[in-house]
């Protein structure tokens, strides 16, 4: 049945067209009902606009729709990336148990350890001295080179992952094709000391290689040519092209096509990861990765994390008519996790057709998803979401304790908590125009200047927002949450019917770029362009003869 056919669809539209006050509905049972616990972590997706009497609806759509046979057929590893014929198992990559995944009928699992084991004996020769530098000197900075899904997972982890760094180890990430990423990165750097780990699946990437050549000049302009070794490591499967760059293949860390780039973070991907915060650290990522993929597998649909926030998204943007979706981590080692999640989610569901081929005109998939840590978002895109025409579903996450504690006596844990709770709770109230005459009044403000001012006060509220608080950001809560999101993404997915993960759209930019390139190189111009890609390379030919 298509998603469009639905008759669950169908009763949900016909339930949304009713006025819903989220005040009115938010009971304690309403909380206990919308609220999903898995370890320290809980989600409360009460102040949603879902009223209750559409969770079994959604329920039932997810079941219309297949969901279960999806989940199932991901996990045993069949080929529901249709598009390339591959499996999609990014799980496998963190499972913990003794469980066999299947791909063509063959276990993976070992393989997925034997590369593990690698990375952690890496991991122990850098840490203990024993991998050492051209001229014997430790190894103090490592630099991750690479771009989309080697880039943006384990630069948003290492991050996050601060407090749990080596305390000789210092990770930096180019991904950039713009020289000054890597210039500026270099700038601080001794080459003597530093390690270059080229994540590429093909050792072709462009802007990667182009990075990584950059680099080595810069490496063998002091060391000499004979430092590559020591200094270059590869995450890859092309040992010809590692080999030719003068990469050891025995530093080649190998992964397969059924990772795709966006989930590629738990494994050889992760190496720099690793690197920064130990091998045990990040198989406590993959562990708390692991946990949330036991509970997807396994809890009913209405209390499933992934799948509750889901159907809950869905909503929002099918019946709501949300057309985007802001998450905002009230903790600043999460600051780039929107960024991650942007590629997740919109190059996963950024999808105009089904998995069977039929071009979708009749409902939207993949919302726009964006966001910035509070407090600073409070200073500015926060009054579109509270004042604004459009609707902005929310997403908060806030930490209940903190790594830091600064001298001075001031509660900043405290200060960022409850700026957290206190913007989901004004999003949920408003502030009616009685409300907002009486504070003017309150003010001295005279009847003319509070007839004037009052509009302005005026908050909606029955705004809808998310509250996902968990103990202390440790690599096994990070890992939870991130899975949950994985997972998110892929029942929503599933439930448009689109292939979430392929990426077809990114492809054309990168091939005309090439055929650009090439252009620019020769300086000689194309007849094939249309007026206005002609008048740019005209421009920046004539700029760069200069």
């Amino acid at each position: 049945m298509r998603f469009s056919d639905s008759p669950a669809r169908a009763a949900l539209h016909a339930l949304g067209a009713e006025p819903f006050s989220i005040r009115a509905a938010l009971t304690p049972e309403r909380v206990a009902r919308f609220t999903v616990r898995l370890g320290d972590l809980s989600a409360d997706f009460s102040k949603s606009l879902v009223p209750d009497a559409a969770l079994p609806l959604l329920v039932q759509l997810a079941e219309e729709r297949g969901l279960r046979a999806g989940i199932d057929a991901m996990f045993a590893g069949e080929k529901i990336n249709l598009t390339e014929d591959r499996a999609v198992l990014h799980v496998a990559l963190r499972n913990r148990s003794a469980r066999p995944v299947l791909v063509d009928g063959r276990d993976v699992m070992p393989d997925v350890r034997a590369v593990l084991e690698k990375v952690r004996g890496f991991v122990t020769r850098v840490h203990d001295g024993r991998f050492l530098g051209h001229t014997g000197a430790p190894i103090t900075d490592v630099v991750n080179i690479g771009i989309g899904g080697s880039d943006l997972g384990p630069a948003m982890v290492a991050e996050a992952l601060e407090p749990y760094w080596h305390p000789r180890i210092r990770p930096h990430f180019v991904s950039n094709v713009d020289g000054a990423h890597l210039a500026r990165t270099l700038k601080r750097l001794e080459p003597s000391t530093t390690l270059f780990v080229v994540a590429s699946k093909t050792f072709t990437t462009q802007e990667t290689i182009a990075n990584a050549t950059s680099a080595r000049a810069w490496l063998t302009a002091t060391l000499g040519e004979g430092a590559v070794a020591q200094h270059f490591v590869a995450v890859s499967t092309n040992l010809r092209e590692v080999a030719a760059f003068g990469i050891d293949p025995e530093n080649a860390f190998g992964f397969w096509d059924w990772v795709g780039g966006r989930y590629s973070l738990w494994s050889a991907i992760g190496l720099p990861v690793a690197l920064a915060v130990g091998m045990d650290r990040f198989e406590e990522l993959l562990a708390g990765a692991h946990a949330l993929d036991e509970h997807f597998r396994s809890a009913p649909f209405a209390e499933n994390l992934p799948v509750l926030s889901a159907l809950i998204g869905l909503y929002h943007a099918d019946v709501s008519g949300a057309h985007s979706f802001a998450v905002l981590p009230y903790d600043q080692s999460l600051a780039r996790l929107p960024a991650w999640l942007q590629q997740g989610d919109m190059e996963s569901n950024g999808k105009g057709v089904t998995r069977d081929g039929e071009r979708i005109t009749t409902y939207e998939t993949g919302p726009i998803v964006w966001g910035e840590p509070g407090t600073n978002g409070q200073h500015a895109f926060y009054q579109l979401i509270h004042q604004g025409t459009r609707l902005v579903p929310v997403e908060f996450l806030a930490p209940l304790r903190s790594h830091h504690h600064l001298p001075g006596g001031v509660p900043h844990h405290a200060m960022l908590l409850s700026n957290a709770i206190a913007q989901s709770e004004a999003l949920l109230l408003g502030k009616s125009i009685d409300e907002a005459a009486d504070e003017l009044r309150r003010a001295g403000a005279d009847s003319e200047r509070l007839a004037a001012l009052a509009p302005h006060k005026v908050f909606p509220g029955n705004r809808p927002s998310h509250l996902v608080l968990f103990d202390r950001l440790d690599p096994h809560t990070l890992g939870v949450l991130l899975a949950y999101y994985e997972h998110r993404i892929f029942v929503q997915g599933w439930l448009w019917g689109v292939n979430s993960f392929d990426q077809w759209g990114v492809e054309l930019g990168k091939k005309l770029a090439g055929g650009i390139l090439a252009e620019l190189e020769r300086g000689q111009l194309a007849e094939h362009h249309d007026p206005s890609t002609r008048a740019a390379i005209e421009r920046a030919m004539a700029v760069q003869s200069r």
